[in-house]
């Protein structure tokens, strides 16, 4: 069996912060808005799912917010028509403290957080600065390009500067939580992290009780890496009763 080689290579690499809310609560939706403008950001506000999609075909933006209770077309499904469309802005989603299964099929969608309501203001701040940190950046045409470093292991490149994942040159779908847990596995390859250590590192916040999120992500993780079987992983492996433990060379 040929032995996969795991290296990291130095290369020869700027951020508009506009997020989009959809909610229909008016009440919520302008106060988010007022806050998150009162916070730097530039700040548009959507009422249903067709004012967002119009909204998304004008302009680009870095993040949503995204209310999964809403009458008629839910959260959840304009997540899914997001993904299914490629479209891979980062989004954090609302939702009510019961709604732990609607959680987690957000997050098996693509979300890349969630908070739940009620909230104070600020840690949704401190959600969406964290989601922000680990999105793609897309340079500007033209723009210098900053020191990249890319993590090579079987025929994957993780290239933590432009923060994407190829197989054999081919891009991979990933979303931005994906990359974070990603990049923090395979930059302590081969060293056992806890899931508290490793939401740390990865989501900037301490591992909530009960909070599956986590291992979603890691779940997910190991389908993209197409030669990890899920229920015999090679590069991601669990680590029973500690954590996750990444191997570059299975």
């Amino acid at each position: 069996m040929m032995q996969s080689t795991f290296k990291t290579i130095q290369k020869t690499s700027a951020m508009s912060q506009k997020i989009l809310v959809l909610d229909d609560d008016t009440r919520l939706r302008d106060l988010l808005r007022r806050y998150l403008s009162e916070q730097g950001f530039t700040v548009e506000a959507a009422d249903t799912p067709e004012r967002l999609r119009t909204l998304l075909l004008r302009e680009r933006f870095d993040l949503i917010v995204l209310d999964v209770m809403m009458p008629g077309e839910d959260g959840l499904a304009v997540l899914r028509k997001l993904r299914t469309s490629g479209d891979l802005t980062p989004v954090i989603m609302l939702t009510a403290k019961a709604q732990e299964d609607d959680r987690i099929t957000g997050l098996e969608l693509g979300a890349d957080d969630y908070i739940a309501k009620p909230f104070n203001p600020r840690e949704l701040l401190v959600r969406i600065q964290a989601v922000l940190r680990r999105a793609p950046d897309l340079p500007l045409p033209g723009a210098p390009s900053e020191a990249q470093v890319m993590i090579q292991f079987g025929g994957y490149t993780l290239d933590l500067s432009r923060r994407t994942l190829h197989l054999n040159d081919v891009l991979q779908d990933m979303t931005p939580g994906e990359f974070s847990v990603l990049k923090v596995l395979t930059e302590h390859a081969n060293k056992t992290l806890s899931r508290e250590k490793l939401m740390e590192l990865s989501r900037g916040r301490a591992l909530e009780a009960f909070d599956r999120s986590l291992d979603v992500q890691v779940s997910r993780l190991r389908k993209l890496l197409a030669q990890d079987d899920a229920s015999q992983p090679q590069y991601v492996q669990t680590v029973r009763g500690v954590g996750y433990v990444f191997l570059p060379n299975p």
